[in-house]
């Protein structure tokens, strides 16, 4: 009987790739949960270039001027993380194409950000991808289905709390 009415949230892959729990992120912040439960995106080696789509519907709330992070909040008001590689802030934006404006509603797998990969590969950084749901206190449990995905495939179901 617990759980009954809770609204479930459906987040997507931001790119296709390989879907991996934050467990095996390679940064203690993201793979110790400090921001939050939630999965990364690997890209494929062959890829040079990605377009990083929104993982949910909703609005988005948050670009960082880098480029590197952006936040959107889905319509049932889960806060959602995307960080596109590690260290990537150290490009100062360099590489990253901001796609949409802060405030702009968006669909599941609507692009937010256009990223050179070869030039993050180039400069030494891993392209990894966290999606994790910052906002601990929103999210009651978290359901991941892992492996290789399609851009815009369901990899979590999140209940809200």
């Amino acid at each position: 009987m617990f759980g009954l009415g809770k609204k479930k949230v459906n987040v997507g892959a931001v790119f296709a790739g390989r879907a991996v729990p934050v467990a095996d992120i390679p940064d203690p912040v993201f793979s110790g949960g400090m921001l939050g439960e939630g999965f990364a995106v690997v890209p494929p080696a062959e890829e040079t270039t990605l377009e990083v789509g929104s993982p949910v519907a909703g609005t988005v709330t948050r670009v960082f001027k880098t480029g590197h992070a952006f936040v959107v909040t889905s319509r049932e008001g889960l806060d959602v993380l995307v960080h596109i590689g590690l260290e990537t802030v150290e490009l100062k934006g360099q590489g990253f194409t901001i796609l949409v404006q802060q405030g702009e509603a968006v669909d599941m797998g609507t692009p937010i950000i256009r990223l050179d990969l070869a030039m993050v590969r180039q400069a030494g950084l891993n392209p990894i991808t966290p999606v994790v749901f910052a906002t601990k206190a929103q999210v009651s449990k978290v359901e991941t289905t892992l492996g290789t995905v399609d851009a815009g495939d369901v990899v979590a179901t999140v209940t809200l709390a």
